[in-house]
């Protein structure tokens, strides 16, 4: 099982980040993300660098993330992103398809952030 993670560093840590983590993980550099993986595990963590993200990290808050204590985005941001993603003509499909079954779940279990979809993304998951 591949656990996967996306991230949001603060534009002037990103370096940083890099300069720490290339030890341990291989770097793959993307117009919108850096992905840090490793063969000794099956974690997967993408760092968002699209700036747009860039507000997601005063608004989050502290919370439990598999036993750490980790600054976590809203579940109004975490939609956000996801319908960024989605809206990515230029991801795989088959990432899209993720990120759109993302959209879905959290709606199904959230109803009340079903305004906050774009008019076409709610005709999508309608039809789904």
């Amino acid at each position: 099982m591949i656990l996967d993670s996306d991230i949001v560093v603060a534009v002037d840590g990103i370096d940083k980040l890099i300069e720490f983590t290339k030890v341990n993980f291989k770097i793959e550099k993307l117009p919108h993300s850096i992905n840090l993986g490793s063969k000794d595990s099956d974690v997967r963590i993408q760092i968002q660098t699209d700036k747009r993200y860039q507000d997601f990290i005063e608004k989050a808050s502290v919370r439990d993330l598999m036993g750490y204590q980790m600054n976590v985005a809203s579940l109004e941001d975490v939609l956000t992103g996801r319908i960024w993603a989605y809206s990515d003509k230029q991801s795989r499909g088959s990432k899209r398809q993720k990120d759109l079954s993302d959209i879905i779940r959290i709606i199904e279990s959230f109803p009340e952030l079903q305004p906050k979809l774009p008019e076409p993304m709610i005709e999508i998951i309608n039809r789904s």
